[in-house]
């Protein structure tokens, strides 16, 4: 069965932390180590929460806030900070523009808070995605199923016509277990080339 659509995953494919200088200072700052207040900020329960829509992102880093004992007047200093190293790869955004252009669907699924389509339209890169899947909206977190689906039935789809590109394993293993193909991330001249493959098929 061709393909009909390629998702795509955002943090980790499309945006990417390609310089760790930033986090790694703000990290020395309150004495962490670069992996702990990753965690501090991805891992957290408000974090969760935060990425099931059952609190905004905004809410999230007010809690941030407390736990790093700062005011709130400090939380968007400490959010550029902390994704001060973060790039969005405009190649790949080309690339999933062009594959749009081929009337082959596109859209994002994203385990993500809720500023990202916000954020995805201030940073002009809505355009390349005919659809845009978010947890905070769906009430459901990738690998769960229902997530998935979402997407499926926004590109009116079968799971077997769809690939989706994520930079997480289990991810990956769960769009299989419902008949989607799956690309694993590692960069973006790999992660084009495999999706290529199947695009050819």
């Amino acid at each position: 069965m061709s393909v009909r659509a390629v998702f795509f995953d955002f943090g980790g494919v499309i945006l990417r932390t390609e310089y760790q200088a930033p986090r790694q200072k703000l990290a020395e700052r309150f004495n962490m180590d670069y992996d702990d207040i990753d965690k501090a900020v991805f891992a957290s329960e408000s974090s969760k929460r935060a990425s099931l829509g059952e609190i905004t992102e905004a809410a999230h880093w007010l809690e941030i806030m407390k736990r790093f004992k700062l005011p709130a007047s400090e939380s968007q200093a400490f959010q550029d900070a902390f994704f001060g190293g973060d790039i969005i790869d405009h190649g790949l955004i080309q690339f999933i523009r062009e594959l749009r252009g081929k009337k082959i669907h596109t859209g994002l699924i994203s385990n993500a808070w809720s500023g990202l389509r916000g954020y995805i339209t201030k940073e002009k890169v809505s355009d390349a995605f005919d659809s845009i899947t978010i947890s905070s909206e769906v009430g459901a977190v990738k690998p769960q199923s229902k997530i998935y689906k979402h997407a499926l039935e926004l590109a009116k789809v079968n799971a077997e016509e769809a690939v989706f590109v994520d930079d997480f394993a289990v991810n990956i293993e769960a769009c299989e277990k419902l008949g989607m193909k799956g690309v694993l991330f590692k960069d973006p001249e790999k992660g084009i080339r495999d999706l290529q493959r199947f695009l050819k098929e």
